[in-house]
């Protein structure tokens, strides 16, 4: 006769995004499958749980939690400790205490995944043609969380009372929506209506308002389509005048659309869509990902006006059953495969959320309105991002990844880092943690900074975190530096001040989990930074930790005749390089043709008095007057346009387009790199009619081999083996590969962004690090 194995009770804490995701019905199927008796809750700080049972099973229950997690559930730590043997029977579900002190990570709102996707598309399912079908699986969670533990009465479904068929369900252990809060049925969930503005409520419901919303789109309608986290327009993307009147609507100017394909097949006649874009665009976090366009097989599924002179195209595959449900499935009425998918907003403001709001901001862009009842608690673009050299880089980090945290390096006091104005971002830190916020965009107007102080509320309230301190960018116009100067002084709080430059090296450094004790050299390109003798930088090579910088190399200072008009008009800006560079304005040559005579003469009147002409060091300028010069781009219409015409002219280039420019390297302290030679080159392969897509190819392959001989004499003389590519120039995928491959090849180590962007939407979290070690 054996002897009978020993029995352990244990208590568990599980800490990450554990709630919203099916973490307390894993843990109750575990326990029933190990035959464990106790019980699991949800709380402020995450999940907890007690079990009892044979001290083999119990050991196998702790190692799952880790090991065995749902899929959409990140677990950062499990904790336990032994407890007296208190013997009884079965598992259960503990209701969730109260509010209190602590903290849990809430998962971001993820795709509708497939069982849910098949149970809409089948007739003989109760959920047939629902469009808020969701399960522990999938659906909205981030943007409906009114409060913690994530329970239904704190989320924006606690005004839909389960029927008794979804309340079974959500009671069954064996059911995939066993405590899934957004459960909801065609009989007690939201419902759809669709609308015309200034017009009473037609009553068309569900449906029938998804059939009419269908129908307009096929006619050429633009449709405000009330999402999961805002409101987007839509219209049908083959259409080219319903396109030309959403992009007048919008007062979008020549900026690219993204589109929203029927599906993968769709998405594969739009673009090449190789494995890791296909990876992105089918994964939960279902982001806008940015294709090379296939124009040969577009047959006319995209107008040229959606994206035009762009050989990229922002592609998304539906994300929830509501627009499945309005791309149409087998049988219904053909409508368009693809739709332009865009924020309901004018250009520059932020996304609208609220049915009023969006009855009022949105009368003269819609036609009509595909809305439902379910509120919006938390705003939430969609994220942007693409391949780069094999590796995700995101470019907007929003929905699916919002407000997933980036784990510190470091620990840091509670902080509130407010980024910069354009693409803003934000971001709240304690511990070992950094919540930043989904998108929030340019701080331009007041509907915006209106949307910050919100966003800002609310991920402070989500997260616990009661910041001791400020943190902004040293910039005194910035609306967002004001902000945090007029926040500091109402709540007696320290106001941290960051320099633009040594913040986007930071974000880089703590996103790959340095702990400063090593310094990086920091190569930080992008339009504009304000610089430490008050010049506007952004062709930086620094030698950085989270304690401070030393300048080690820029671009020569130019100047930047009359601000934000020479942002809008690159030719100002390559008339001004030439200038700087003495070479002449030669009437024949690209940039010159733009400006009037009178222009011409004022402007050179103004840079020899030095009017309004701050120097600048700008890598992003420099790109801008390059696309004018080569006559690629004069005037833009949205930020970095003429950067990302020029990147798309050097990808028309063949192979072989032989040797790049050279810059000139000044050896001073700090080194200053000189584009004259680069300028001259450019002209006298223009004078010898070589092609814009041959100058553009070589100027990339120029700034390429300037990075990597400032880095090899930084290295030489810092003995500094590691380089952090960061700014918002390197979105420019040509630049980043090409830098990274050429480092790599010389032996550095090369660190590049991967979970935030390398623009002003990571600029936060370096701030954050920054000021943790200036004792924020």
């Amino acid at each position: 006769m054996t002897e009978a194995e020993p029995s352990r009770r244990v208590r568990v804490r599980v800490t990450g995004v554990v709630q919203g995701v099916g973490f307390r019905p894993f843990v109750y199927t575990l326990a029933d499958r190990l035959g464990l008796t106790g019980w699991v809750v949800n709380d402020v700080r995450g999940v907890e749980a007690e079990v009892e049972g044979p001290a083999e099973a119990v050991d196998r229950f702790r190692a799952a939690l880790a090991e065995e997690p749902p899929p959409l559930a990140v677990v950062e730590r499990v904790e336990h400790r032994q407890l007296p043997l208190l013997g009884g029977t079965g598992f259960t579900i503990r209701p969730s205490p109260g509010g209190g002190p602590g903290r849990t990570l809430v998962s971001p709102d993820t795709a509708v995944c497939a069982d849910c996707l098949r149970e809409v598309a089948d007739p003989a399912d109760r959920r047939h043609r629902h469009p808020f079908a969701t399960c522990t699986h999938c659906g909205p969670r981030f943007t409906i969380v009114t409060g913690l533990p994530y329970d239904r009465p704190n989320t924006t479904m606690a005004g839909f009372p389960m029927c008794p068929e979804c309340a079974r369900e959500y009671a069954d252990p064996a059911d995939r929506r066993f405590h899934a809060q957004p459960i909801a049925c065609p009989a007690c969930g939201p419902r759809l209506t669709l609308r015309h503005p200034g017009g009473p409520d037609d009553g068309t419901r569900d449906g029938a308002a998804l059939a009419g919303a269908r129908r307009l789109l096929a006619e050429g309608a633009v449709v405000a389509v009330k999402g999961i986290g805002g409101y987007h327009l839509a219209c049908d993307a083959g259409d080219p005048a319903a396109v030309r009147t959403l992009r007048k609507r919008k007062n979008r100017g020549g900026k690219p659309f993204a589109v929203l394909a029927a599906s993968l097949a769709v998405a594969e006649r739009l673009a090449s869509v190789g494995p890791e874009e296909r990876e992105l665009l089918t994964s939960p976090r279902a982001p806008v990902v940015l294709l090379r366009r296939n124009r040969r097989e577009e047959d006319g599924l995209v107008a040229d006006a959606v994206a035009p002179g762009s050989p990229d195209l922002g592609v998304l595959l539906p994300y929830t059953p509501l627009h499945r449900l309005l791309m149409g499935l087998p049988g219904d009425p053909p409508g368009p495969p693809v739709l332009v998918l865009t924020s309901a907003n004018l250009s520059g403001e932020p996304i609208v959320t609220d049915d009023a709001e969006a009855s009022d901001r949105l009368a003269g862009l819609a036609d009509a309105f595909l809305v439902h009842d379910r509120p919006i608690h938390v705003p939430c673009d969609d994220s942007v991002v693409r391949i780069c050299a094999g590796a995700e880089l995101p470019v907007r980090r929003s929905r699916g990844y919002a407000p997933f945290p980036v784990a510190l390096p470091l620990p840091v006091v509670p902080v509130l880092a407010v980024g910069g104005d354009l693409k803003n971002t934000f971001c709240v830190a304690q511990g070992r943690y950094a919540w930043l916020s989904a998108h929030v965009g340019d701080m331009d107007d007041l509907a915006t900074l209106t949307a910050f102080e919100r966003a800002t509320a609310q991920l402070r309230e989500l997260t616990s975190v009661r910041p001791s301190a400020l943190v902004a960018d040293r910039h005194p116009g910035y609306r967002s530096t004001r902000w945090a100067e007029r926040t500091a002084a109402a709540e007696d709080l320290r106001l941290h001040r960051v320099q633009h430059h040594h913040a986007h090296v930071a974000s880089t450094m703590a996103e790959h989990g340095l702990d400063g004790t090593e310094p990086v050299i920091g190569v930080a390109f992008d339009g504009t930074g304000y610089g430490d003798d008050g010049a506007v930088w952004g062709g930086e090579f620094l030698l950085a930790d989270y304690d401070g910088y030393r300048r080690l190399a820029h671009l020569r200072y130019t100047p930047l005749p009359g601000g934000d008009a020479a942002v809008r008009n690159p030719y100002r800006m390559a008339l001004s390089h030439l200038r700087t560079a003495g070479l002449y304005w030669s009437p024949e040559l690209p940039c010159t043709i733009p400006a009037s005579p009178s222009e011409l003469r004022l402007l050179e009147q103004q840079l020899a008095r030095g009017l309004n002409c701050v120097p600048t060091s700008s890598m992003g300028r420099l790109f801008d007057a390059v696309s004018s010069l080569a006559g690629v781009c004069h005037r833009v219409e949205y930020e970095a346009q003429a950067a990302m015409e020029l990147e798309n002219a050097a990808l028309e280039a063949s192979r072989n387009s032989g040797p790049g420019y050279a810059f000139a390297l000044h050896d001073c302290a700090p080194l200053v790199a000189d584009p004259a030679p680069v300028l001259a080159a450019i002209i006298a392969d223009l004078r010898a009619a070589r092609p814009a897509s041959l100058i553009a190819a070589r100027f990339h392959t120029a700034v390429v081999e300037l990075v990597r001989e400032v880095c090899a004499a930084a290295r030489s003389r810092t003995g500094v083996g590691t380089v952090a590519l960061t700014g918002g120039v390197f979105c420019n995928t040509v630049l980043t590969e090409g830098c990274a491959r050429q480092l790599a090849a010389d032996g550095f180590t090369v660190l590049r962004h991967r979970r935030v962007p390398p623009n002003d939407g990571g600029l936060a979290l370096g701030q954050v690090m920054i000021a943790a070690r200036q004792g924020a």
